[in-house]
């Protein structure tokens, strides 16, 4: 069997035209050779055909691929955008934010949760930048919020492709080969569950996840043109700044998979090292500034003249960065928190392989470390720039330092933070599995593709296993397929002749890629039959006693994964501020869901006053914003730990005559951080009268 082979399981077409292959000796950026070049157009075409060098019309070479990929690219649109609206605001928190900033450009850059820019979210803006001008252009729906973060989904699964497929080029010399590669990995990278999920939502994730695949493509090219060190500086520079904008999505999240691209470009890079060593200097200055201009607007501009930043203690977006999200995530030390201890769950090595985390990721987890081993060892004497070696350091390096940061961190973490790890397993299990599945006649090429598909079945049985009302065959389906392909490839080693070309070589394929997808397939279709809301989610379908993944024990039950769109009404816990069992809506993890004689009150005069009502929490806050897309004063922030306002400020705005209502809310106990917004509550209380309105306890001001 030859290095040079197609893949069997997908047979070339036949024609009599000459297939387009690509020659022995490759370019070292493994770009494609130039084609005929452009049909002519217009009057040229014309002067052309009477000259008669246009004899007839030509189909474009690689037809069939490029068909393959736009089957690829509108399946997953397909998938990301079918009844999308059934999640309604998603997570209202971040949609009433966009919302706010379609109303003010100030809101906007800030990312305030309310036009009248009381205080911002708990992340940096970018992601709202993003659904505030969908908003601003196509007005206030679920679908002008989600349909971006589709979009961005459909945008990764590309990025991933052109990304894998590159790298594979040179080293298949068989363009059919790199394009199945590309193909295999982008599949995989739109059917992890969690991506499903989070490119369904409007979380940051969506955007951070797209940015930091931008940016590892542009290593890659960086590498790849090794044959002009100022082309690699520019596509180092431009990683540089998606980074940097990914830093303004969530933070301090996006360096996790800087040190897979330093690696990657000082060992493969151009031009000597110490030139190597420059360039990356240099892209971490454009990463710098890229993010750090934003940070430095919020730091020079005056707290009076700007909004509080949500998730600080000190009204500062360098506490944010640094220690809520920051520091704070690794070591669980998160001042306005609201876990605490092991309130996040414990960490340890197989936490990723847990019941809470392991059906949103994990499925392909070790076969993909696997194969990116084998392209290691089998690549040990490749030149020191080879592309496959480079993108196995970039792909595997974000796997394991996210996953390794995943699975020791003490502070908050969720379930759909795993979309972080989807294009490095689609990366890895792309370009390893059609290079070894390519040099399949060698016994180490063949153990390590065996190992990895018994890897995947096992795993992807024992997941399965965990929601044993769900498709209960499905597990040992999966199981028995993957054993089965293991065994052919093992026997197309032993016995040559078996791996020929033929049927039992294409259903080996076939086999394979079936076992290895089925599991995450099944999962990923439950994830967008599901409508999904609330702060917390989770994809795949419902597992018993999972309840709430990723939250803390005291809010038990606050946990919205499957599409309640009555946010919070029945959780448990204290109130903080007034109210108690007044009919108080919503929560810390769900929006409320305002009746229309609370939307009638809080319109009625709502131009004399700069906030229609103050409530505490962003998320208590969030429902009556978008029911009236009128500004809600969200007091406390995302947890109602935040002193903004204090007391006295609140009684200075209430002395002015700026807000019209305070509503009773549902806030939870276990949080640390400010007690203003208690003494706000407790001071309403006392001052003002509670009247009811379509079931909600209010207090006119």
């Amino acid at each position: 069997m030859t290095d040079t082979e197609h893949l069997a399981s997908s047979p070339a077409p036949q024609s009599t035209r000459p297939q387009h292959t690509l020659p022995a000796a490759t370019p070292a950026n493994g770009t494609l050779p130039p084609g005929p070049g452009p049909l002519p157009t217009g009057r040229n075409a014309a002067r052309a055909s009477r000259s008669g060098r246009v004899q007839r019309l030509t189909v474009p070479r690689l037809t069939l691929p490029r068909l393959e990929l736009a089957v690829l690219l509108l399946a997953t649109g397909a998938l990301y955008l079918w009844n999308l609206g059934a999640s309604g605001w998603a997570n209202a928190f971040y949609s009433a934010a966009a919302q706010a900033g379609s109303q003010d450009w100030t809101a906007w850059f800030f990312g305030s949760s309310d036009a009248a820019n009381a205080i911002t979210v708990d992340k940096p803006p970018a992601s709202l930048w993003v659904m505030g001008l969908s908003v601003r252009l196509f007005g206030l729906s679920s679908w002008s919020i989600l349909v971006p973060q589709a979009l961005m989904g459909v945008a990764t699964v590309w990025l991933v492709y052109i990304a894998v497929r590159r790298a594979a080029a040179p080293a298949t010399a068989d363009a059919g080969l790199a394009h199945r590669a590309g193909l295999l990995a982008g599949g995989v990278m739109a059917l992890t569950p969690v991506a499903v999920l989070m490119f369904r939502f409007n979380n940051p994730d969506a955007l951070l996840v797209l940015l930091m695949t931008a940016a590892a493509y542009a290593v890659l090219r960086s590498i790849q043109d090794a044959t002009a060190a100022k082309a690699a500086l520019r596509w180092l520079l431009l990683a540089g700044v998606f980074l940097g904008f990914g830093f303004l999505a969530k933070q301090l999240q996006v360096l996790l998979v800087v040190p897979g691209f330093a690696v990657a470009y000082l060992v493969a890079g151009p031009a000597g090292p110490a030139k190597r060593l420059l360039h990356l200097l240099a892209a971490g200055a454009a990463l710098a500034v890229s993010a750090g201009w934003w940070l430095a607007a919020v730091e020079l501009i005056p707290a009076d003249s700007r909004p509080y930043i949500g998730g600080s203690q000190n009204n500062s977006i360098l506490e944010l960065t640094l220690g809520y999200n920051g520091l704070g995530r690794l070591n669980g030390a998160e001042t306005g928190s609201v876990g605490g201890g092991n309130g996040w769950g414990t960490p340890g090595l197989f936490r990723l392989f847990n019941s809470e985390f392991g059906g949103q990721v994990a499925w392909l987890l070790p076969s993909a470390l696997l194969l990116g081993a084998g392209l290691l060892w089998l690549g040990r004497r490749a030149p020191r720039t080879d592309a496959v070696r480079a993108s196995v350091i970039v792909w595997g390096a974000w796997v394991v330092v996210t996953g390794l940061t995943f699975s020791l961190m003490a502070g908050i973490i969720h379930p759909y933070y795993m979309v972080a790890l989807a294009p490095g397993i689609a990366g890895l299990a792309g370009l390893g599995g059609i290079l070894l599945w390519q040099r399949r006649a060698r016994p180490v090429a063949a153990a390590v593709l065996a190992g990895a598909l018994l890897a995947a079945g096992l795993l992807a049985s024992e997941l399965l296993g965990r929601t044993a009302a769900f498709l209960p065959w499905l597990r040992w389906v999966v199981l028995l397929g993957a054993i089965a392909a293991g065994v052919l490839v093992l026997a197309g080693a032993a016995v040559p002749r078996l791996a020929a070309p033929g049927i039992l070589t294409r259903t080996t394929a076939a086999l394979a890629v079936a076992a290895a997808l089925a599991g995450p397939l099944a999962y990923s279709l439950a994830t967008a039959a599901t409508a999904h809301s609330g702060a917390i989610v989770s994809a795949g379908p419902a597992a018993a006693g999972r309840g709430g993944p990723g939250m803390p024990p005291a809010f038990a039950g606050q946990g919205n994964t499957t599409g309640n769109t009555n946010g919070n009404a029945n959780a448990t816990g204290s109130v903080r501020g007034p109210g108690a069992g007044g009919g108080g809506m919503g929560g810390l993890l769900g929006a409320s869901t305002p009746s229309s004689a609370v939307v009638t009150a809080l319109k009625t005069n709502a131009g004399k006053y700069t906030w229609a009502a103050a409530v505490v929490g962003s998320n208590n806050a969030a429902g009556y914003q978008l029911a009236t897309e009128l500004p809600v004063m969200a007091v406390g922030g995302f947890n109602g730990t935040d002193p903004a306002p204090t007391l006295e400020e609140f009684q200075q705005f209430v002395a002015e005559g700026r807000i019209h209502y305070f509503i009773a809310g549902r806030m939870m106990q276990g949080g640390t951080g400010s007690d203003s917004a208690a003494r706000i509550g407790a001071w309403v209380q006392a001052n003002f009268t509670a009247q009811t309105v379509g079931g909600t306890t209010m207090y006119e001001l």
